[in-house]
């Protein structure tokens, strides 16, 4: 095993000098291992170039393999880190950071009230990273923006649902109970930036419906987004949750046509869950209810 570890350390740290530290040995004691390795293996695992190891082809597929099992070794140190926290009473949630404000703290108070005993850890994570962790037992619950498509994971709806407007205080269009695509052509419009999903969906919805809304900004962050609109620079059209840090300065009203959220809270499929995380669940769900549950209009 520790010429394993040795031919591992050279191979991820790229110098024998690297791997020593790495290993808290010696060089020669890094070498010794790595010659007892190629000697037990009968395999040349490395070509010496210009005074330097460089994994052979043979080196590269022991390492895939190696690689692999390690991986594997993680599986079950997250399998056995899943099991203390569900003995003391420890729940650890991924969020988006677009949410990772107001809105969860919200959500944690309530969790809190009726599981006083329960530690939380909260980590804030962008959606995919957050996906990884989840099926890797890292996390127990994740709230993420987009699409989950894996027979491993339970995504379910977060919050309405479906896209608002989001408008600055005593916007002309806020007297209106919900506002039409139309409503837009013309009007200063804040957009996300070209890489997002939301974007994309909208302007094609725009577009559809031969609406020319005046680009003015893009910015990448919700939160970016919902600070430029209260400043009166313009309106845009999001997920209502993504304004909840902010929504004391803003009006939100539902938007036509309904354009879908992306917005989800997931957990592993079939999976033996806690209490705690079905109550973290419910606590976020309730949250993101009691805040924009349903079309109705917020002011």
């Amino acid at each position: 095993m520790r010429q394993i570890e040795a031919f591992k350390a050279v191979v991820e740290s790229g110098t024998v000098s690297q791997a020593a530290n790495v290993m808290h040995v010696t060089q020669p004691a890094v070498s010794k291992l790595l010659a007892h390795l190629e000697e037990d293996t009968e395999l040349e695992l490395f070509e010496r170039v210009r005074g330097r190891l460089v994994p052979s082809a043979a080196g590269m597929k022991l390492y895939r393999h190696i690689d692999r099992i390690f991986a594997s070794i993680k599986q079950v140190e997250h399998a056995v880190d899943l099991i203390k926290r569900e003995e003391q009473e420890r729940i650890v949630v991924g969020v988006l950071p677009a949410l990772s404000g107001m809105f969860i703290s919200n959500a944690t108070r309530r969790f809190l009230a009726s599981n006083e005993e329960a530690h939380v850890s909260l980590i804030g994570r962008a959606s995919q990273f957050v996906i990884e962790w989840l099926l890797s037992n890292q996390l127990d619950v994740g709230i993420v923006n987009g699409g989950v498509d894996h027979p491993l994971i339970e995504a379910l709806p977060l919050g309405p649902g479906h896209l608002a407007c989001i408008l600055p205080r005593d916007h002309p269009l806020a007297s209106k109970d919900q506002i039409m695509a139309g409503d837009l052509d013309g009007t200063p419009f804040i957009r996300f930036s070209n890489e997002n999903r939301i974007r994309q969906k909208i302007e094609q919805v725009l577009l559809q419906q031969g609406v020319r809304p005046r680009f003015v900004l893009e910015a990448t962050l919700a939160t970016t987004v919902c600070e430029l609109v209260a400043d009166g620079l313009g309106v845009t059209v999001m997920d209502p949750l993504l304004a909840y840090g902010q929504k004391q300065r803003l009006d939100i009203r539902p938007f036509v046509p309904i354009i879908r959220s992306d917005l989800r809270i997931c957990r592993l499929q079939n999976a033996h869950t806690s209490s705690l995380t079905d109550s973290f669940v419910r606590a976020v769900q309730y949250t993101a209810k009691d805040m924009f549950g349903g079309a109705d209009k917020q002011g």
